[in-house]
């Protein structure tokens, strides 16, 4: 017969950034935990609210199975004596086992005989489990900031006040944190009862209820959704979707209701991200918006309570958010009375870092570094000069009064000054955009200087630490270089940009001279090839996110470091993954691994492969002519078409190498017993290897 388990561990407010991490957490420890016990079960889910962690597990059985173990025992040798009797080794070892030497049976082993049997452990009762495994569950929960209280030893992310453990209407007794278990839980911390006594595990969620506690999240979201949408819809509004924001909020309430507050329609000639970023990142408000997208003197907030005088609740909210939005327009009246340049100059106070100097030296580099990369891309003589300045202007709302109070408009509001100063609406957005993509997912640039801009300032940040010797090392990243890189990778695969990146970062290095003391030039190369090296792992990682096979993406690994181009990296890989469906590719791979092999295999045995030409007067079969006529006519067409990117038609070009290839090795053996007759197709062979090298390894490719 199996019953239903019921444990909830109650604590005072948890953060809600932690709670979807730990519902994963106690779902897979749990899950874990009654399969090593041996516990089968139905179903089983894990419920979350600020203030109570659940678990409930369905059909849970009342005693774990029996097992039958395997054992080993003695030799058969040594298990009987001369006259067939047991000997001391087997008589303990059946005692040991609680088995008879009846019910032995022989295996052989290691050209040896021995002596087996079945060890039967009686499966145990879940009342008798339950009680060592749930504490044991919790102490292996892992947190970002743990905390202890009292005189306890346990550590938890809130002090634990109530735990409620039934398996069926059983109480399962241990006590954890310095708390005893019960069946006795507690409703809303102000509408609800602090004493709800929970008879058997199927009452409990309508108990909660009864007591203004929705404790199952996923019909606090639904419930949040439809009451917004009700809300927005009675102020003729529309929320827009912001699954971040909601999620939030379903792990700040137990009770959800929707209401609606406004604010002074003044505040609507700010920038609309201003007005924004106080109601959702401080106050976790949802801005209302019209049919068109215009922002309305609205907002949508959720109490965690009932509708009792939801005009109090909103007056307050409204109080709150005008104060927020009257230092909104302060700060920005203020920061434009002055010139952007200013604050650039300003940036000499503010470090990058103690080794790297100021950030007003980072903007120098970022603007020869932006020049550059812009005149390597062809920049037209106006959108040079719209790059320059905007690498001048784009860290300048750093010194400004709203970034210093509201962190994420940096960029967004540097545009908005930028257009307000006059300066041209290029500049203007490649200033917001030279900060994408900040996440993953994110938008990348779209103008010529913003994607400039941003490259710039990623590989400057990027390099400056690899200088010094800064580089990520496991999964210790303190300076977000991975994140910069996977964002020059993403904006040079996007927009298909040619970029030598050995050059550029060589670029980058000599401008770092200036401006950190006592950098060593000398491993400048070292460096360069690193941080090559790391910008090459993220293309890969794209790549294989994108469905490219591991193998092709081993293939152009070596290529793609040796030519530092990401964009013609990416190309090869997707061309190369693409021809693997081409009715040529396996006898083509066939051949050239067969090249290589006998080229590996001879250089191994220290044979040099300093080969001379080939001469066709050394031929003896018509295929090696064939052969080498073949790779005559493929080669100097085969490398315009690699040095022009024409990959695709590369490979199709390549391909016409494998029935040639096939006859070849079917009528000649290459290591012929005449020395200059195996030179001769040595030297065929490596002109074949040396080609497709130069598109692919195609030694990584596995068929």
């Amino acid at each position: 017969m199996s019953k239903a388990l019921l444990w909830e561990l109650g604590t005072e407010e948890i953060p809600a950034r932690f709670l979807p991490d730990l519902i994963q957490q106690i779902t897979r420890l749990a899950g874990n935990g009654l399969q090593e016990n041996g516990l089968p079960y139905e179903s089983l889910r894990v419920l979350a609210t600020p203030r109570r962690l659940t678990l409930q597990v369905e059909g849970l059985a009342e005693k774990a199975a029996d097992v039958e173990t395997e054992v080993k025992g003695p030799s058969l040798k040594a298990a009987y004596d001369g006259e067939g009797q047991p000997t001391k080794a087997l008589l303990g070892f059946c005692r040991g086992q609680g088995l008879d030497p009846a019910e032995l049976y022989q295996k052989e082993l290691n050209n040896s005989i021995y002596l087996f049997g079945l060890k039967k452990t009686q499966g145990r009762l879940a009342v008798e489990i339950l009680p060592e495994l749930l504490p044991g569950i919790a102490d292996k929960i892992f947190f970002p900031k743990p905390m202890r209280w009292g005189h306890n030893p346990a550590r938890f992310v809130r002090p634990i006040h109530w735990i409620v453990a039934l398996y069926g209407e059983e109480v399962i007794p241990f006590s954890y944190a310095g708390v005893e278990s019960g069946r006795v839980t507690r409703g809303h911390r102000v509408l609800g009862s602090s004493c709800i006594e929970i008879s058997e595990p199927s009452v409990y969620e309508g108990l909660l209820e009864q007591n203004y506690v929705i404790v199952d999240q996923e019909r606090r979201r639904e419930i949040i959704q439809s009451q917004i949408q009700a809300v927005a819809e009675s102020v003729n509004g529309i929320v827009d979707e912001d699954e971040e924001l909601l999620e939030e909020v379903v792990f700040l309430v137990e009770y959800p209701t929707a209401l609606a507050g406004h604010f002074a329609e003044k505040y609507l000639e700010l920038p609309p991200e201003l007005v924004i970023t106080p109601m959702r990142e401080h106050q976790r408000y949802f801005p209302v918006h019209d049919a068109e997208g215009k922002l309305l003197p609205r907002f949508i907030t959720v109490r965690n309570g009932d509708d009792y005088r939801l005009d109090l609740v909103a007056a307050g909210n409204e109080r709150v958010l005008c104060a927020r939005l009257e230092d909104a327009e302060f700060f920005y009246r203020e920061d434009l009375r002055r010139p952007m340049s200013e604050n650039v100059e300003k940036l000499s106070a503010v470090v990058f870092h103690e080794k790297l100097g100021s950030l007003r030296q980072k903007v120098g580099r970022i603007v020869a570094l932006a020049e550059y990369i812009g005149q390597q891309l062809g920049f037209s003589q106006t959108e040079l000069e719209h790059t320059s300045r905007a690498a001048y202007l784009a860290k300048a709302d750093l010194a400004s009064h709203v970034v210093y109070e509201f962190p994420e408009l940096q960029g967004i509001i540097g545009e908005y000054y930028a257009l307000a100063a006059k300066e041209d609406a290029a500049v203007a957005q490649a200033i917001r955009e030279h900060y994408q993509p900040r996440f993953a997912g994110d938008e990348l640039p779209e103008s010529k200087a913003g994607l400039a801009v941003a490259l710039a300032d990623k590989l400057d940040t990027m390099l400056a630490f690899f200088a010094i010797g800064q580089i990520p090392s496991g999964s210790q990243d303190p300076f977000a270089l991975r994140r910069a890189a996977a964002g020059c990778t993403q904006i040079i695969v996007r927009h298909q940009l040619n970029l030598v990146l050995r050059d550029v970062l060589g670029y980058a290095y000599g401008l770092l001279e200036k401006d950190v003391p006592n950098l060593d030039m000398s491993l400048m190369p070292e460096r360069i090839e690193s941080a090559v090296s790391f910008l090459h792992q993220r293309l890969e990682n794209l790549l294989s996110e994108g469905g490219v096979s591991y193998d092709v993406v081993n293939a152009i690994q070596s290529i793609g470091l040796q030519q530092g181009n990401l964009f013609a990296a990416q190309r090869r890989a997707l061309a190369l993954q693409s021809f693997r469906s081409h009715p040529a590719f396996p006898q083509l791979l066939a051949g050239f691994n067969r090249s290589a092999n006998i080229l590996r295999s001879a250089a191994e045995k220290g044979q040099s492969m300093e080969l001379p030409p080939v001469t066709e007067a050394r031929f003896v079969d018509p295929t090696e002519n064939q052969l080498f006529a073949a790779v005559q006519a493929a080669e100097s067409r085969f490398a315009a078409l690699v040095e022009a990117g024409s990959y695709q038609e590369a490979l199709e070009c390549l391909s016409q190498l494998a029935e040639p290839i096939n006859a070849f090795f079917e009528a000649v053996m290459v290591m012929d017993p005449d020395l200059d007759v195996r030179a001769n197709r040595m030297s065929l062979l490596q002109r074949i290897v040396a080609m497709a090298d130069s598109m692919a390894d195609l030694r990584k490719i596995v068929e």
